[in-house]
This record gives C-alpha cells, sequence and structure tokens, in this order.
C-alpha cells in the first residue's frame, strides 16, 4: 500500500495530525503499537488523572466543605474500585472517540510497532497475528511521544513502586505516599491520593516545587499545599529504595550533601520528569539525527536531517504537552498539504489540574530578568475578588506581565479554581499582541472569577478597582 504520509504513534500529536492531513485530501496511514489510540495522554496520562482528580475533589468537598454551606451528608465512604472503574470508562470513552475520528477521516489504521527502514519506507510488525507489511511512503512522522524517565538505582514495578502509570490505579489508598519529584505530575497525582486519605511526603531535589514556573507563583502554591497537609522536602535526593520489609525504606539526603535520612512509605511515586520514546523505530540506521537528551533533531518545519522524515510531539524540543503535540500535528500537516502551518512557542499554556489549579501562558518574572526585559506587574488576589469569597475558595491570585515600554502581554499567571479555563484568554489577547490595557478595558460580566484577570490588568498601572 502507497500513502502520502505514514505516522508512527495515535498520541495527541499523531491522531491529529492525520486528521488533518486526511481533511487536506492526503491518503495518510497511522502505525500504533500500544493496541488503543490516544498515546499516554488518552491511556495513562492526561485524561485517566483528570478522572480521579475530579472523583478525589468531590470527595473531599463532601466530607470536609459540605458543612459550612448548610448541606448535611454522612461521612462519604470511599469505594476505590468503583472510583477507578469511573476513570476507566472515562478512558476508553476517549480512546473509543479516536479511533471513530480515524475512520471517519479514512485514516488506515496499523496496528502493531512500527520501524523505519529509510525514507519512504516503515515496515510494521502487526499485533494480531505478528506478520510484516511495509508500508510505502512519500513522507514519515515520527509521534511516538515520551516514557517515565527512570531514577537511578530504583527499580520501578509499578506495585510498591511506581510511575505516573502504577498510581493511576493502585488497589488501595497507600498510608504514606512518598512522590519523588514536585512537578507537575507528582503533585497532580499526590493530590488525588491525599485527598483519599494517604499522608503524601513530596521529595525534590531542586529548592522549590514546580520546576519551570513563575517562582513566586511556585512558592504561593506551595503555601496552598502545605495547608492541605503535603509535606515537602525539597533540595533533597533520593538515593535508594529498600524493598525487603513490609514497608518502603527510602534512604534520602541532602542534594547539596549532608547527612542521610530514612523515610518510610507504603508507596513511592517516581515522577521526575519524562524521556523521550524512540526505541525500535530504527532511527539510528535510517540516519536521524538525535540530540544529547534523545530528542530527534527537527528544523522550524519539523524535518529531521533525512529528507522525507517529520517529528512532533515529545520526541522533539520543547514542553512535553499534549496540546503542544496537537498544534504541531496540525501545522505539519498543512505545510506538508502546501499551506503555512506554524506554531507559536511563545503562546503554550500550561495547567497544574490540582485544587486550586495553576495556569501560565508565556513568560515568567524569572525568564524576563534573565533576559533582562524591563516589565511591569499587576497582581490581584482572590480574596478580593465577589465570586470566590462568596464561594470561600479565595486561595491565589492572577498575575499579569507586560512590557515596561510597550504594556504588550508577555505572560499571565493564574493561582485559583478553573484557572485552566480562565488563562485562555489571556492565550488569545498575546496571539494577537494585546496589552495589558486591552485586557483592562474589557467589560468582564460580574460576578466571576474571570473579573480578577481584568483587575490583574488594571493593576499593571496600578488602577485596580477592588483592593
Amino acid at each position: 500500500m502507497s500513502y502520502d504520509l505514514t505516522i508512527i504513534g495515535t498520541g495527541p500529536g499523531g491522531y491529529v495530525c492525520a486528521i488533518r492531513a486526511a481533511q487536506l485530501g492526503l491518503k495518510v496511514a497511522v502505525v500504533e503499537k500500544r493496541g488503543t489510540h490516544g498515546g499516554t495522554c488518552l491511556n495513562v496520562g492526561c485524561i485517566p488523572s483528570k478522572a480521579l482528580l475530579y472523583a478525589s475533589e468531590l470527595f473531599e468537598e463532601a466530607g470536609h466543605k459540605f458543612g459550612e454551606m448548610g448541606i448535611g451528608v454522612p461521612a462519604p465512604k470511599l469505594d476505590l474500585k468503583t472510583m477507578l472503574a469511573f476513570k476507566d470508562k472515562g478512558v476508553d470513552g476517549n480512546v473509543k472517540g479516536v479511533e471513530f475520528l480515524l475512520k471517519k477521516n479514512k485514516v488506515d489504521v496499523y496496528m502493531g510497532a512500527g520501524k523505519i527502514l529509510g525514507a519512504g519506507k516503515v515496515e510494521v510488525t502487526l499485533n494480531a497475528d505478528g506478520k510484516v507489511e511495509v508500508l510505502e511512503t512519500k513522507n514519515i512522522v515520527i509521534a511516538t511521544g515520551s516514557d517515565v524517565a527512570p531514577l537511578p538505582g530504583v527499580t520501578i514495578d509499578e506495585q510498591r513502586i511506581v510511575s505516573s502509570t502504577g498510581a493511576l490505579s493502585l488497589p488501595k489508598v497507600p498510608g504514606k505516599l512518598l512522590v519523588v519529584g514536585a512537578g507537575v505530575i507528582g503533585l497532580e497525582l499526590g493530590s488525588v491520593w491525599r485527598r483519599l486519605g494517604a499522608q503524601v511526603t513530596v521529595v525534590e531535589f531542586l529548592d522549590r516545587i514546580l520546576p519551570g514556573m513563575d517562582s513566586d507563583v511556585a512558592k504561593s502554591f506551595q503555601r496552598i499545599l502545605d495547608k492541605q497537609g503535603f509535606a515537602f522536602k525539597l533540595g533533597t535526593k533520593v538515593t535508594g529504595v529498600d524493598t525487603s520489609g513490609k514497608t518502603l525504606k527510602v534512604s534520602v539526603e541532602p542534594a547539596a550533601g549532608g547527612a542521610a535520612e530514612v523515610i518510610e512509605a507504603d508507596v513511592v511515586l517516581v515522577a521526575i520528569g519524562r524521556i523521550p520514546y524512540t526505541a525500535g523505530l530504527g532511527l539510528d540506521e535510517a540516519g536521524v539525527a538525535k540530540d544529547a537528551r534523545g530528542r530527534v533533531v527537527t528544523d522550524h518545519h519539523f524535518a529531521t536531517n533525512v529528507p522525507g522524515i517529520y517529528a512532533i510531539g515529545d520526541v522533539i524540543v520543547g514542553p512535553m504537552l499534549a496540546h503542544k503535540a496537537e498544534d504541531e500535528g496540525v501545522a505539519l500537516a498543512e505545510l506538508l498539504a502546501g499551506k503555512a502551518g506554524h506554531v507559536n512557542y511563545d503562546v503554550i499554556p500550561g495547567v497544574v489540574y490540582t485544587f486550586p489549579e495553576v495556569a501560565s501562558v508565556g513568560k515568567s518574572e524569572d525568564d524576563l530578568k534573565a533576559a533582562g526585559v524591563a516589565y511591569k506587574v499587576g497582581k490581584f488576589p482572590f480574596t478580593a475578588n465577589g465570586r470566590t469569597k462568596v464561594n470561600n475558595t479565595t486561595d491565589g491570585f492572577v498575575k499579569i506581565i507586560a512590557d515596561a515600554a510597550t504594556d504588550k502581554v508577555l505572560g499571565a499567571h493564574i493561582i485559583g479554581p478553573e484557572a485552566g479555563e480562565m488563562i485562555h484568554e489571556c492565550a488569545v489577547l498575546m496571539e494577537f499582541g494585546g496589552s495589558s490595557e486591552d485586557l483592562a478595558r474589557t467589560c468582564h460580566a460580574h460576578p466571576t472569577r474571570s473579573e480578577a484577570v481584568k483587575e490583574a490588568a488594571m493593576a499593571v498601572e496600578k488602577r485596580a478597582i477592588h483592593m
């Protein structure tokens, strides 16, 4: 069979690229060895974690917040098996949705392991019977995503020492959960199990949580998590885990050197990041260049050094985010169809789906200080927002950063309920090169949390009304 485009991997980048290319009239095939579409995101990442975050948040609200609103209910009882089934049902629906979309757009699907034999040839070892097919194709896209970054000296068994995958399916709530890594994944999954009853300790090598996010936001958010019951050991590294006893004994020591100590835990979650997944693709044999971190090297049009072979998503440079991969998939499909595909890497939102949520887009103060850019900041706390005050959800703030000379918005950061939804008005504004004054003069409905965005924009010029 001959194709215009063959994509290896049907995660958010791959399946979106396939659909857009098919919409543009290309003959498209996809190769997926997992057995289900959607990649890490839909199967063991974004989607299942959000289901558990949602369910566990409601569980905690019922147990601790209903009474203060005059809602009298018995203490909720956790049925973890049913909660996990709720998560699985949501995953199944999303996965089948991708399968439907590929079929609707007449994309040929090959379930099996793909290997690049060279420009224009992809070998597929089919899952069903082990037979091998070779697909002839004008273009190849590597969209194989990422895998869990290993912790040296610690073996993940997905039973007691788990990755994010195992942490989504624990058969019982651990009494003590130790999370290695204070990034997005560790804090989200730590939140799930803390709400359900676990004591959560987070060990982080750096001296802060949420590396890469605005440090002001990270410090404020850590204080919120402290109040929720998280324990943090920052500037600390894990040197080993003794699995011989009934409980795990985790050896830790200061990252800068010093006395070691042992922390007992029932489950250890390793969440120190992710690495590009390129195993078995034949990239070395095909001559596809990779960088020192194992990422596929591409130009600004996603082309590798081998003509006709492209790469998108987690296997290339940039934030490992599903929506970044999706935008790259669309842009590449459009480029291959002769159109002007483009991704604006300065306006890619990032969200931590805890409660409250943390969301950001654009530059942080740290970024701008490092670059020597003069800027102004407007902040507005949710304690001064009518909607959050009446709902008793006042933790957090909105922060708008604008260029000191032009007033162009360079970054926006939000800690608060539904911050992940609110960040997008800032993203749209930034896509059109808008100023803080543009945002401040845009009428916002009252009473809404989004009024805090308007007020933060007004605060850039020190003219916020409600504080």
